[in-house]
């Protein structure tokens, strides 16, 4: 133990999380500091180690060779830590720290925030919105819900809901829309993020081969759909995300052609841990929520779907 009174923990910290997310600024946003502050850190623990850790590149900081017996077992160390930690820590049971995607927290919980205070008035909801997936050893957060294969390590997914894929656009834009080619002249509103590509569809469609020319690139699929219902162009969409604007007539599915994408909505907790009663709570929430928006989008009327 006598080793850690040479290197300041802040330090070790730095040198870590630097060498596991391969940025400085990526471990300054994850350590809640500046990126002075994280380069500094780094400076002095290579300094008070008596060795170069990094190694400076025009491309940034790379660990210089023989540094990863060190930062496997920095590693190792902060992952037991934060494993303490969280044994430590009382829980709060009235607390429920959910992660999930910006777009799927704007679009689909947000507006159904209020119903859940209303069945769960003792528990409170902190969203953690964002499109980085969570480390449940790492980081505080109790649920979350993400979109992809299912297939992730070191988490239980439960499947919430397939997702298919299908092109919105403003009402405007499909009057003079015929047959699925007619798409293909349109402008094409693209969501940068998304894991699929408007292949699947065409394909679907009888369009394989063909190709899509981008007029706008968003980094977030609501922002895409913004652009949509603005008239600027057709998107490709999922039910979850344009359920609300096909209802209120902003946007129209010009042709009821749906592809599966091989992925879904899933429901994700730590692997091996006991799902508290809470999280359990906000499930069956959940899944009730995503039952009465597939019944709301069966029941959208022919100005919103062509069928």
């Amino acid at each position: 133990m006598q080793n850690l009174n040479r290197v300041h923990l802040n330090g070790l910290r730095a040198l870590e999380s630097v060498a596991r997310l391969g940025s400085l600024q990526a471990a300054a946003e994850e350590l809640g500091v500046t990126i002075g502050a994280v380069s500094q850190q780094v400076i002095k623990a290579e300094a008070q180690l008596g060795r170069a850790v990094f190694a400076r590149t025009p491309k940034g900081l790379v660990p210089v060779e023989g540094a990863d017996a060190l930062i496997a077992r920095l590693g190792q160390g902060f992952q037991a830590l934060s494993e303490a930690v969280a044994i430590g820590r009382q829980p709060d049971d009235t607390l429920l720290t959910v992660s999930v995607a910006p777009v799927f927290a704007s679009r689909f919980i947000l507006p159904r925030i209020d119903r859940f205070t209303a069945r769960h008035p003792e528990l409170r909801l902190r969203l953690d919105a964002t499109a980085r997936l969570v480390d449940f050893a790492r980081d505080n957060v109790d649920v979350g819900i993400r979109i992809g294969r299912g297939n992730w390590p070191g988490v239980e997914a439960d499947l919430l809901l397939p997702q298919t894929v299908f092109p919105v656009c403003a009402p405007s834009l499909a009057r003079d829309l015929r047959q699925p080619a007619d798409l293909l002249k349109l402008p094409v509103l693209l969501d940068g993020q998304a894991m699929f590509s408007w292949d699947v569809w065409l394909a679907e469609a009888g369009l394989a081969g063909h190709e899509i020319k981008p007029r706008h690139v968003f980094n977030e699929a609501a922002l895409a759909l913004e652009a949509a219902i603005a008239g600027q162009g057709v998107m490709l969409a999922w039910r979850l995300l344009a359920l609300s604007a096909l209802g209120q007539h902003c946007l129209v599915m010009p042709f009821a052609i749906e592809a599966a994408t091989g992925m879904g909505h899933y429901l994700v907790t730590r692997a091996g841990a006991r799902r508290p009663a809470k999280v359990a709570m906000f499930e069956a929430w959940l899944r009730q929520e995503l039952e009465e928006a597939m019944a709301d989008w069966a029941a959208l009327d022919e100005r919103a779907l062509r069928r």
